[in-house]
This record gives C-alpha cells, sequence and structure tokens, in this order.
C-alpha cells in the first residue's frame, strides 16, 4: 500500500476544491485526502456513503486538537455527507452524576460543539451500525473506529482503510476518500488462512480467539475456517441482527487490539468468503492452526480474583446485551462498579423497553457517549477491571493503568457481585 502516485487522477470538482473554489475548509480537506491518495498509490478518489470520525476525546485531542477542529470549522469546512462521532471523554449529559471534573467536561463539550460547527453528528458510539448507519455491501466508507472498521468491512462487506481522525474528518469535508487498500479487490484478498480446530462456546471465546488471530496477523487479512463453527451462522443472511453479532463484534474488536486487522474473512459466514470461498487467498498465503484459546485468556487476564470495577460495553453494548445483562442481575445487587456502556439512541431504547430499570436497580450504571479507554479513569482510582471485552482487556493497562479480569458477560456479572471474577 506504499508508493507514490503524482498522477493520481482527479475529477474536475476535486480539483476546483484543491484550487479553493469551495472555500478554504475545503482546500484543506481536499489537500489532505489527496496526499494521502499520493502517499499510498491511489489511482483516484472515491465517493464515500457515510464517515465515522475517530479523535473525540479530549483525554486524546488536547488543547492542540481542539485548536485544530476550531481552525477548520473558522474556515468554513463542513461535512457533505453523513458523518458520525466515535465516543468522546464524558456521558455529554450526565457528565456531572459520574463525578466527571468540570475542567475536563468543558473542554469535551468544546470539542463537540467544534464537531457540530463542521456537520459532524455527536452520535458518540464505536457502533454506528447499531444506529441506524449500516452501510450496504460494496459501499465505500471513510471510518476511523478500529472495530467498527473491522465490523463494517468484514460482517457488512463494505469498504473502508482504517482512518486516522484528520483523516476520516477530511474525507467528510469532500465526500471522498482515497482509492487504495482495503477499497479495491486485491487489498481484500487474505494473506493468512487460519484453520482454527478449538470449539468456540461463548462470545469470550469468539474474543479470546481474536486476539491469538491479531497477534498472528497483525495487519494482513485473515481468512479463518472454523472446524466447529456454529450452525447458526453458516449462510446467515442478516448477521447485524443475528444472535452471534456480539461474537462477531468482540472477535474483530480483538483482532484490531492485539494486531491491526481491518478486516478478516469466515469461510462460510461472512459475506465475501460466501461468495468467492477459496478464490479469496491471495498467492503466497501463509497457514497456521489453532488449536487452543487458553493462551488468549492467559494473555487478557493480569489480575487476581479481586476486581473493583466491571466494565461491559467495548464495543457498545447492544440492545440485547443490555437485555442478558439485566435477565443475569434480576433480584440481584453490585458490590462493585458495573458500567456498562453504549450508545445513548440503545440507551433510550433500553428506558422504552424497561430494560434499564432491572439494571439501574441492581446498581448498574448505563453510561451513554464515552467507554473506558477514553474516559479520564485516573480520577476514579479503580486498580483492576473485570470485562468480557477482549479489546479493553487489551488496552486497559496501557490506556487505564488497570489490571484485567476477562471472561464471559456471566462471569463479569457474578464478579459485580461478589466482587471476585472467577476463571472462564
Amino acid at each position: 500500500m506504499s508508493g507514490c502516485a503524482p498522477d493520481l487522477t482527479l475529477d474536475p470538482a476535486d480539483e476546483a476544491c484543491l484550487a479553493g473554489a469551495c472555500g478554504e475548509g475545503a482546500r484543506l480537506a481536499a489537500q489532505l485526502v489527496v496526499a494521502l491518495g499520493r502517499i499510498y498509490g491511489a489511482g483516484d478518489l472515491v465517493p464515500v456513503g457515510s464517515v465515522q470520525v475517530a479523535g473525540v476525546s479530549y483525554r486524546n485531542l488536547g488543547a492542540a486538537g481542539l485548536g485544530f477542529l476550531r481552525d477548520w470549522a473558522a474556515k468554513g469546512a463542513s461535512a457533505r455527507v453523513p458523518a458520525l462521532l466515535n465516543p468522546a471523554g464524558i456521558d455529554l449529559v450526565a457528565w456531572r452524576e459520574h463525578g466527571i471534573p468540570e475542567a475536563f467536561a468543558r473542554q469535551q463539550l468544546a470539542v463537540i460543539e467544534a464537531y457540530r460547527r463542521l456537520g459532524v453528528t455527536p452520535s458518540c458510539t464505536c457502533t454506528p451500525y447499531l444506529v441506524g448507519n449500516v452501510p450496504r455491501y460494496g459501499e465505500h466508507l471513510a471510518w476511523s473506529e478500529s472495530s467498527a472498521v473491522a465490523l463494517a468491512n468484514s460482517v457488512l462487506g463494505a469498504r473502508t482503510n482504517r482512518e486516522g481522525g484528520p483523516s476520516a474528518l477530511a474525507a467528510a469535508i469532500l465526500g471522498k476518500t482515497a482509492r487504495y487498500g482495503l477499497h479495491l479487490d486485491a487489498g481484500r484478498r487474505a494473506g493468512m488462512v487460519i484453520d482454527v480446530t478449538c470449539p468456540l462456546r461463548s462470545t469470550a471465546d469468539f474474543g479470546a480467539l481474536g486476539y491469538l488471530v491479531g497477534r498472528l496477523a497483525g495487519d494482513a487479512v485473515p481468512l479463518l475456517r472454523l472446524r466447529a463453527c456454529p450452525e447458526e451462522l453458516l449462510g446467515q443472511p442478516d448477521l447485524v441482527r443475528s444472535p452471534y453479532l456480539p461474537h462477531l463484534k468482540g472477535l474483530g474488536a480483538a483482532m484490531a487490539a492485539s494486531g491491526a486487522v481491518a478486516l478478516y474473512h469466515i469461510a462460510g459466514v461472512t459475506p465475501e468468503a460466501r461468495v468467492q470461498g477459496e478464490a479469496l487467498v491471495a498467492p503466497g498465503a501463509t497457514h497456521c492452526t489453532i488449536a487452543d484459546l487458553a493462551p488468549g485468556y492467559a494473555a487478557l487476564n493480569t489480575a487476581g480474583a479481586e476486581v473493583d470495577i466491571v466494565s461491559i460495553g467495548c464495543p457498545h453494548a447492544s440492545l440485547g446485551e443490555l437485555a442478558a445483562a439485566a435477565d443475569l442481575l434480576q433480584g440481584r445487587h453490585t458490590r462493585t462498579a458495573l458500567w456498562i456502556t453504549s450508545a445513548r439512541a440503545t440507551i433510550e431504547e433500553a428506558r422504552r423497553c424497561g430494560i434499564a430499570e432491572p439494571l439501574e436497580r441492581a446498581g448498574a450504571r448505563l453510561i451513554a457517549d464515552t467507554c473506558l479507554v477514553v474516559a479520564p479513569l485516573q480520577h476514579y482510582g479503580f486498580h483492576a477491571v473485570a470485562t468480557n471485552s477482549a479489546k479493553l482487556a487489551c488496552y486497559a493497562p496501557g490506556h487505564c493503568g488497570l489490571a484485567t479480569r476477562y471472561g464471559p458477560l456471566e462471569a463479569c456479572v457474578e464478579a459485580a457481585v461478589s466482587g471476585v471474577m472467577r476463571d472462564a
């Protein structure tokens, strides 16, 4: 994907933007998209159906990032295509009751306001496909967040590279991105074939598998052949609405966290693999086998049994996952902090459906717009987290300063009630 293409083809509208005919903000966006296209050897630019912008939490952006956004907004830059935001550092509504320092919250709200001025919808979720933005098969996107990119490419068969925050914003303003990498048929072929011979019994097993695949694959495209593939997954026409969405969501999120996988295929399951079969495998692809998930579980568990916070919803929890947690908590009460993070729209739906009330009655805190990875966690003094997210278990030690216990949802709920996370 490297190289230089000074002869990148631009249509008249692109040329006009680049020359400043659409304003200074659009010129800066076009300049960035074109520069990246030339760096990566793109032949042209491709229109995108939607954009998902990362780089939202003030914890990551800081004053310099906020200044950048304000500068582009002041220059008249504005999104031309539907553009959504990744999670922020706070619940945008309930930050006071969550004990967020006011100075941080004010800066975070300023970031959100800058994005509003840029025409970006403050959805603040890493699961845009759960709040109405479900890309079509083959549709070109410019998405940023690693787990969303993996799901869009793999489960939906849409086409997006893993954009940086500024490049995604530029694509939203121009309405196009450079056509290279995973936008091309050749870039979507599998460079690694992995035979998975061990059974996959739970969502947590899929996460542990994703961790191992990410470590093996790096940024390659893997094709997984599951010897014990659940029958309901094979030929499933709508994976987003299937009971296996949490499994696939966790699988891709873990691959992207332990490696840099932006697209995976599962033989007989994911749409391109169903259509193309073994033709998806690139010449010279490497082959390996995963026969045991125990190394994945071992790597994701760095804490002792006692935990002081339990986190569910990384990536953001679906309505079905909220309902499952509510069922497990019926008639019980938490002993540790239990944070369940989800999109605001999903939490509002949970309130309408009567799912939120038993969760909150049991002591769970439903938090919108953010997640542990990007929140200012040092303020709370937590030491060890139990989670059903392999992604969070990868990131928590370095990003949050937390030791981790990883396992299925059932074990995490038990940990919230007892303060102790049993082995999976």
